[in-house]
């Protein structure tokens, strides 16, 4: 046992206690046919979706794992007793045998330490290094019990681990369960089911257990969140191994949840990989898992886009200060010296409230919601919006006039020459497909008029022999002085999301531009997306400048167009080829499911939609590449894939519909289901 846990070491009897006695679900078969319909059950961005009715019955997608109870003996060896279905509550057989793909199940039972808020396994295991380092005990799974198959898809299992005499019954004691259903010859995939159950050996009622986080928090960027070859997909069981119990003896890194997370997230920033130190963890067969290229895609100060609301201790981040979490970030700080560090030496985590309170009188001070401000969240910001009111003479030849508005967030008009050349307007067409750089002028001289109308005549003409739509947007920002500002920085720059506006140039119905990606979608896991100094915050504007025809100014150049760069920036690290400065970054969800970013439906590929443009890829196999090769090619960058889009190309159009339209054989959904 932990020595801090002597003392609340509770003395029982060791008579047989049946911790959780549960009702075994019962098990009906499958009578109709048309309860097997993929489609009804499934998405098409699920395998099980694109398979028939007979591949159904025989595969029994799914696996779930239901713990019916666990007992302590009093030999002190856990019992577990399981159920374990398909998708359509049937059960599976634990060897593979009666129903196709072997179980794995794998158990951790860890107790709560409340005044430490971490747990400490019972189940561990001895790692060795291979480089002279000392062994380390580390909380793992137990390894060696012993199964019982009482029936198909009901099994109990007995630990190996014994616990020990003295165990504390009155402690929260959590069973964690991490399991696999091995369908990979068959089908491809894997099938995966955690389950945690907090209970106390002696019966009593549970009080607290870790909540210091939630799984959707983690998925709004990793789609689902998986470990360890995908097994491990809850936060809860990761922290029973994941605690200051178990360290990495190769590295001697601790694997403490709060010290890893932060430090995998914060990546190249840790002030240690700034100064030459990598990040690295050496897990299993002596795996090197290197988190020195990892990029946060926003602000690390945003502590509470993980501990959110949902989790009932996700308050920890700033009523709990302590060396550990709080120098995981700032590892430049050495509590033990006081270097780089404001208030001294500190021996422990006794004293880190007294300068870090929750929440001080000011943005930017000592406290820890205050010291995390995000700078775009500053309350002394007043804000700054931008809405485009009309657009006068857009027509072929003629100088069109933009009338706009400028204003704070209660309502008081900001005058276009307060904000000099960081004010800009711009416009470009057709919006089909925008083939050149738009006309971009700085407008602080614009007339302001009645209820802070702000009128501005373009000095450039639309070209004469213009068709079609054209887009009319703002570029406008600030640098606003504020009271504390963040460290290293004297001002905060705040800036107006960018309006769109479209007419036909032909004086009928505009035609917007197609809307693709979704801002809102962008910011699950940028936040706040903001680029060229913070001020493009609209893709419907990112798209007018990143056309078909923009690359850089390199020899040869590079293609900057939208899907092109948007497309190759998130795959990073899996390009086969180098493109600008994005090969080390790491995308954190599932790139197979393009409604992550895509708007629904508009990942598919249509039969060479009118007016699309070729993208120009003068670096990448052939230039320039159709619409819909342009797109692909963004992922799939090999030579093979290059030399398939070329071939199926020809002067008049692209064949990708043939193969990859939306009912086709090959179609986007069904070769990115997963």
């Amino acid at each position: 046992m932990k020595s801090p846990r002597k003392g609340l070491i509770t003395a029982m009897a060791t008579s047989a206690l049946v911790v959780v006695p549960l009702t075994n679900p019962r098990i009906t078969r499958v009578v109709d046919r048309s309860a097997l319909n993929p489609q009804a059950r499934y998405t098409v961005h699920d395998k099980e979706y694109w398979l028939s009715a007979d591949e159904i019955g025989y595969i029994r997608p799914g696996f779930h794992l239901t713990l019916n109870s666990i007992t302590i003996p009093e030999d002190r060896r856990p019992v577990a007793d399981y159920t374990f279905t398909d998708d359509f509550d049937q059960p599976l057989d634990r060897n593979g045998k009666v129903t196709p793909g072997s179980l794995s199940i794998n158990q951790v039972l860890a107790y709560w330490i409340p005044e430490e808020r971490h747990y400490w396994s019972y189940t561990t295991r001895i790692q060795t290094p291979p480089n002279g380092n000392p062994p380390a005990t580390q909380a793992a799974a137990d390894s060696g019990g012993t199964w019982t198959d009482l029936e198909v898809g009901h099994s109990v299992y007995k630990f190996k681990t014994v616990l020990p005499e003295d165990y504390d019954r009155s402690a929260t004691t959590t069973l964690a369960v991490y399991a696999t259903r091995n369908l990979s010859d068959i089908i491809g995939k894997n099938y995966y089911d955690n389950l945690e159950y907090d209970f106390r050996p002696d019966g009593g009622t549970v009080t607290e257990t870790w909540d210091k986080s939630t799984n959707a928090a983690c998925n709004n960027c990793h789609t689902t969140l998986s470990a360890h070859g995908g097994s491990r997909q809850d936060l809860k069981l990761c922290v029973t191994c994941h605690q200051p119990q178990t360290i990495d003896p190769d590295t001697g890194n601790t694997v403490d949840f709060k010290v890893m997370v932060h430090k995998i997230h914060r990546g190249e920033d840790l002030p240690s990989v700034q100064a030459g130190t990598p990040y690295v963890i050496i897990g299993n067969n002596q795996s090197v898992h290197d988190f020195s290229t990892v990029v946060f895609p926003q602000d690390i100060r945003n502590c509470v886009r993980c501990h959110t609301p949902e989790a009932s201790q996700s308050h920890v981040w700033y009523t709990f200060p302590s060396q550990a979490a709080c120098g995981s970030c700032h590892d430049n700080v050495n509590f033990a010296t006081g270097e780089n560090h404001a208030g001294g030496p500190q021996a422990d985590d006794s004293q880190c409230a007294t300068c870090h309170q929750p929440q001080g009188s000011r943005e930017y001070d000592a406290s820890i919601i205050g010291a995390h401000t995000v700078p775009y969240k500053s309350a002394q910001l007043k804000g700054l919006n931008a809405e485009i009111l009309s657009v006068a003479n857009a027509r072929p030849g003629q100088h069109p006039t933009i009338v706009f508005r400028l204003t704070e967030n209660d309502g008081t008009v900001v005058a276009p020459s307060s904000l000099g050349s960081d004010l800009k307007v711009l416009m470009d067409g057709p919006t089909s497909d925008y083939p050149m750089q738009p006309f971009r002028e700085e407008a602080q001289t614009a007339t302001v008029g009645s209820g802070g109308a702000a009128s501005y005549t373009f000095a450039n003409a639309i070209p004469a022999d213009a068709t079609g739509s054209w887009a009319f947007s703002i570029e406008a920002r600030r640098n606003v002085a504020v009271e504390f500002p963040p460290p290293g920085e004297d001002t905060i720059r705040e800036a107006a999301f960018n309006p769109v506006h479209y007419e036909d140039l032909a004086g009928g119905t505009a035609e917007p531009r197609r809307t693709v990606v979704d801002i809102a979608k962008c910011n699950t896991c940028h936040d706040r997306l903001a680029f060229h100094g913070g001020q493009r915050l609209n893709t419907q504007e990112c798209v007018i400048c990143h056309n078909p025809n923009f690359t850089d100014d390199e020899t040869p150049a590079e293609g900057l167009d939208f899907k092109r760069l948007i497309h190759r920036l998130h795959t990073g690290e899996e390009l086969t080829q180098p493109y600008l400065d994005f090969n080390h970054l790491r995308f954190p969800g599932d790139r197979r499911e393009c409604t992550i970013c895509h708007v629904e439906g508009t990942q598919q590929v249509l039969d060479n939609p009118p007016g699309r443009l070729p993208t120009l890829a003068p670096r990448d196999y052939y230039s320039p590449q159709s619409p819909t090769a342009a797109a692909c090619l963004g992922c799939h960058d090999s030579q093979a894939a290059a030399a398939h889009a070329f071939v199926m190309t020809a002067p008049f159009g692209e064949a990708c519909a043939a193969c990859h339209g939306v009912d086709a054989e090959f179609s986007v959904d069904k070769v990115h289901a997963h």
